[in-house]
């Protein structure tokens, strides 16, 4: 809930006029895009790399890299060059809808190569299992950036991505993000770890009332 608190009071930061706080945006800004964007591109790269992928880094077959693959490499890349220019300029907001911003194209990545639905081409098809690895090994690659760009906003989340990557501190450091060969090809990552969950209805009623009494 720190995590939560820290990313709402950045993404309300009065940079150029006043904002007030709110329970109800405290929710909305929580379940969708914390938990429905953030949290569920990252879930949704682990459950699928274990279940595709034997729960390693699957390699990258870079003969067979298309377009969508590519332009990823590019989104990556160009990231961190748009959040560390927001940063310098004390845009914390922009840096962080940037983050935002990278975790929800690399959800329409996924969903545009839908590796669960290639599977089903296995074994007949042997450029199938290229196209998953292909698929996987950069949604890994971008959740590791993912930590090292949401580490300056929400360090106990980027520490829970570390701890499911099974990966030191150092990996944080800003000179790797960018990078697309953080996580070796091979290396087994543990089990998926919910790093948001939905704050329901009730909740925040109860934190209303307690303002009114």
């Amino acid at each position: 809930c720190e995590d939560v608190l820290r990313y709402v009071l950045c993404a309300n930061a009065p940079e150029t006029k006043d904002n007030d706080f709110t329970w109800k945006d405290f929710q909305d800004r929580n379940n969708s895009e914390l938990v429905n964007i953030f949290g569920n591109f990252v879930n949704r790269t682990w459950v699928l790399m274990h279940k595709l992928c034997g729960g390693k880094v699957p390699k990258l077959h870079e003969d067979v890299l298309d377009e969508k693959d590519k332009a990823l490499i590019e989104e990556i890349q160009h990231s961190k060059v748009k959040i560390e220019k927001n940063i310098e300029e004390f845009k914390f907001r922009d840096a962080l809808f940037e983050v935002i911003d990278l975790s929800r194209r690399g959800n329409k990545y996924m969903q545009e190569k839908e590796p669960w639905i290639v599977a089903k081409q296995l074994p007949e098809n042997p450029l199938a299992q290229k196209s998953i690895d292909n698929c996987l090994h950069l949604c890994l690659q971008l959740t590791a950036n993912l930590a090292i760009f949401i580490n300056p906003f929400l360090p106990t989340t980027a520490a829970k991505m570390l701890g499911m990557m099974k990966v030191v501190d150092k990996m944080l450091d800003w000179s790797n993000a960018g990078k697309i060969k953080l996580l070796s090809v091979g290396y087994s990552l543990r089990e998926p770890q919910l790093l948001f969950r939905k704050i329901e209805d009730a909740e925040i009623a109860a934190q209303v009332d307690k303002l009114k009494s």
